[in-house]
């Protein structure tokens, strides 16, 4: 039973794995890839190892989708976009996309 779980949670790192490098959006990819280091941890979960699945969720999935969303945002990548191009209603937009009158 542990062997079938372990292989679903390996097919789940390895599909969100390839989603990071096809998801165009990328607010998306770094959500897998908070999936990716999530799977990781409870991986080392199964395998007895508790204090590097704490340290693997807590700078895999943690830290490191913090430190990319806000590169993302200092680099202005941060959009959710729909099919149509036009920015989320939900997402801010800059001063500049405001300011229709100049």
């Amino acid at each position: 039973m542990l062997e079938w779980i372990a292989l679903l949670i390996v097919i789940t790192i390895l599909t969100s794995a390839v989603a990071v490098l096809t998801i165009r959006n990328m607010v998306g990819a770094v959500a897998a890839v908070s999936v990716v280091g999530l799977g990781v941890s409870v991986l080392f979960v199964l395998m007895h190892a508790p204090d590097v699945a704490m340290t693997e969720a807590a700078v895999g999935a943690g830290l490191s989708g913090v430190v990319l969303a806000l590169g993302l945002r200092k680099l202005g990548l941060w959009r959710l976009e729909d099919d149509k191009g036009t920015s989320h209603p939900l997402v801010p937009t800059s001063r500049r996309e405001d300011n229709t009158d100049a």
